[in-house]
């Protein structure tokens, strides 16, 4: 038997994600838990919303789980936006939050050149133990071009990405030399000589991915696929690699780009412009004319782009059959479409949401919105990129060390939740559709053939986009389980280091392993929680930022009468979106009550008239007038226009009530 010590057992700390509402009382979410920790402000211990925490749960008296906070593990936001008041001696900075913040100190050695009333950028420099207010400094003071760009600003900020980076990251970029060196270049595969471009949008700055082809037998090519060499010059440790990780990706709003690493490496060092001899980590193909791949090869390479396409340019050499390197364009394109086609065939479910591009003038003013279309130009380079994350994944999948898998930021997608497929089912079959719910591979097969048969039909945008939200959300982690959504065993994101952590962490595994000098990351499941997590930022980033131009793009068309189709419902009323704009916003169920008394029946996504049986269902078409686009709540406010049908429901409606009065 043990000694006792006499010791009392500690309760485990559970971490989670704080969430502070406008109240001010906190809860933490956690992973694996029912309930939410309840936390009061007295027990935040200096966390803030959206922070990462472990929270030390209090004794329970039989209702909700409370807790206190112990650390925080992760900022979510260390950078805020506000006005500071500037004291003889000292400043205060009163942050911009909906949700509780306390002012900032701010030393008058840490100013920055701000004035009494300044608006700022203030960063969070620590918050000692027993200390009621934050220390800070002001990193920036905000003399914004126009409403837009402050609230770009903002979105950024709000949401964690900081607007600059510390003059000690840019120091140290700017120490990189673009210089080839040759002790480099003799640990390098040379491919200088072989034809290589890139493919990438017409306003793209940073080239990360290139393809290279040339044959070498009769019926096979070798086809490299040649990503941008970050990892050379951002070295683990480094300041650079610090404020990579912090950031995790790169954010891309309408009219800007806050990128992960320093324009220096992201437009300069590692991009794969025409004409320069550039570092690059590679996967080689040799693949035959049925698109079998015979071999592959993985390592450092080091190339010499001979042309920069945009996407238009090689869809017009696909349609007309002529232009530069037509042949080598054709030839890739073919086993592009090939290997689509097997993704599919295997079992990758062929969802395609529909993605809108602002047209903005000089001043960043949206003036027009086009849909972006999927074309075969895309395509091509989509199932090259595919190809070459899942073969290295599948590569470092077979490594074990101690017989144990090496811990690797592996990209998965579960599959879809039952509970959340089963009421889509019930509603596809309304229209017709069948689901066959027997294992996970026939509901791939379903939904595929779903998707086939609605294209073109009314129904096609619902059934598209509830289909998109009963899927799982894609994450890294380094247990992996497979992508769903694409079919595939293994998957990991290598193509995109210039504007992904991850991919710089894949290549400094993969090169540890072509190595033998494989030393297992035991903070790795830390590090893949931390980039999903910058990536749903990011994408809240996104989202925010796209309704703010939809806004401001809107702002001079309210009072006109528009065609839209119901993208949402809730009890408070349903969303719509513009059929011409692609612009999103509420029609309120109060709005409505003159018409009905509505109810929302969740079962058939719809609200539906207590009296009249007239249903609002998402996928109608219906007539909207925009009655106020607010753009600091980033809101559209739509009314809906009643045909004949409708108006003898109201006109019965008001009969009714004259008499009952």
């Amino acid at each position: 038997m043990s000694k006792k010590t006499g010791k009392k057992k500690q309760d485990p700390l559970i971490q989670g994600v704080l969430d502070i509402t406008r109240s001010g009382i906190g809860y933490v979410i956690t992973e694996g838990r029912d309930t939410d920790v309840l936390v009061r402000p007295n027990d935040f211990n200096r966390a803030m919303h959206g922070d990462t925490v472990r929270v030390k749960l209090k004794k329970s008296n039989g209702r909700r789980a409370e807790g206190v906070i112990e650390e925080v593990v992760d900022r979510k936001q260390t950078e805020f936006i506000g006005n500071i008041e500037v004291k003889e001696n000292f400043a205060f900075f009163r942050p911009d939050s909906q949700r509780p913040i306390p002012d900032f100190y701010i030393s008058t050695r840490n100013l920055s050149g701000a004035k009494d009333n300044d608006r700022v950028v203030v960063r969070l420099l620590n918050w000692e133990k027993g200390e009621k207010k934050p220390e800070g400094e002001v990193v920036t003071v905000l003399q914004a071009r126009d409403k837009s760009d402050m609230a770009m600003k903002e979105i950024l900020i709000q949401n964690g990405f900081p607007l600059e980076f510390p003059k000690i990251v840019l120091d140290e970029a700017n120490e990189l030399k673009e210089s080839i060196d040759e002790t480099e270049l003799a640990k390098r595969r040379d491919y200088r000589n072989v034809l290589t471009f890139t493919i990438d949008p017409a306003d793209a700055k940073d080239f990360d991915d290139a393809l290279s082809i040339q044959k070498v037998g009769k019926d096979e090519y070798e086809i490299g696929v040649h990503i941008a060499d970050v990892s050379h010059f951002v070295k683990p440790g480094s300041e650079l690699d610090k404020e990579g990780y912090s950031r995790a990706t790169s954010v891309y709003l309408p009219d800007r780009v806050n990128p992960m690493l320093p324009e220096k490496i992201s437009n300069e060092l590692c991009s794969l412009r025409p004409d320069e001899d550039k570092y690059t980590f590679s996967v080689i193909f040799i693949i035959n004319n049925k698109g079998k791949v015979k071999d592959y090869w993985l390592g450092k390479t080091f190339i010499h782009s001979d042309h920069r396409f945009n996407y238009d340019e090689v869809q017009e050499i696909i349609e007309t059959n002529t232009g530069k390197y037509v042949e080598e364009i054709q030839y890739l394109n073919s086993l592009a479409k090939h290997y689509r086609k097997e993704r599919f065939k295997n079992g990758a479910i062929n969802f395609s949401s529909t993605e809108v591009k602002f047209q903005l003038d000089e001043t960043g003013k949206p003036i027009g919105i086009v849909v972006k279309e999927s074309k075969e130009s895309h395509q091509l380079i989509e199932e090259f990129m595919l190809l070459a994350n899942r073969t290295v994944a599948a590569h470092v999948d077979k490594i074990k060390i101690d017989k144990k898998p090496i811990p690797f930021p592996y990209r998965i997608h579960d599959t879809p939740d039952e509970e959340k497929l089963k009421p889509f089912v019930a509603f596809a079959k309304k229209f017709g559709y069948k689901f066959n719910m027997n294992n996970e591979a026939e509901v791939a097969a379903s939904f595929n053939q779903l998707l086939k048969d609605v294209h073109g039909k009314p129904e096609q945008h619902v059934l598209e986009q509830l289909g998109i939200r009963t899927m799982a959300k894609a994450i890294y982690t380094s247990e992996n389980i497979g992508h769903y959504g694409l079919g595939f065993e293994h998957y990991c994101h290598f193509t995109s280091p210039i504007r992904r952590y991850p991919d710089v962490m894949v290549h400094r595994i993969l090169q540890d392993v072509i190595e033998r000098k494989v030393h297992p990351d035991n903070k790795m499941e830390e590090k893949c929680r931390h980039c999903s997590a910058k990536e749903r930022s990011a994408m809240d980033s996104e989202r925010a930022g796209n309704k703010y131009k939809q806004v401001e793009f809107m702002m001079d068309k309210v009072g006109e009468d528009m065609e839209g189709v119901i993208s949402g419902v809730a009890a408070f009323g349903f969303w719509v979106e513009t059929v011409n704009e692609k612009c999103e916003g509420l029609v309120s169920a109060r709005d409505l009550s003159d018409y009905d008394d509505f109810r929302h029946d969740d079962t058939d996504y719809a609200l539906v008239g207590l009296r009249t049986g007239k249903k609002f269902r998402m996928g109608d078409k219906i007539k909207i007038k925009l009655v106020a686009a607010n753009l600091e709540k980033r809101q559209l406010d739509f009314e809906w226009i009643p045909g004949v049908e409708n108006l003898r429901v109201k006109a019965v409606k008001k009969k009714k009530m004259k008499i009952k009065r």
